[in-house]
């Protein structure tokens, strides 16, 4: 018996909040995610290709079960204008069992 689908939220951040917006709506467009929460702008510092930069992004937090993983990433990617997009998978280690039941059965493709 395979194990039953573990809830995460996956976050990423974007360049604009078109691009944040375009991304979470397909995300749950697809089944591949229940929800998509777009947090921004804020300010992200980083070191990229030997420089410091500093740039306004917007984050995208999808929250799924790790069942979607694997198709979500292929979907952040393939719509990610940045070079190496931010994929960070974040286990939930528990919450509401109404609400997790939810998000099990609302990201189901």
């Amino acid at each position: 018996m395979a194990a039953a689908p573990r809830p995460v939220i996956v976050q990423t951040n974007c360049g604009s909040e078109a691009e944040a917006r375009a991304i979470g709506r397909a995300a749950v467009e697809t089944g591949l995610a229940a929800c998509a929460n777009i947090h921004g702008p804020i300010t992200s510092i980083y070191r990229w290709q030997g420089a410091i930069a500093e740039e306004p992004e917007w984050v995208v937090y999808l929250k799924t079960t790790d069942a979607a993983v694997d198709a979500l990433e292929a979907l952040v990617k393939d719509r990610h204008s940045y070079e190496v997009p931010a994929f960070l998978v974040l286990p939930i280690s528990g919450g509401e069992r109404h609400y997790l039941a939810w998000l099990a059965s609302a990201g189901r493709t």
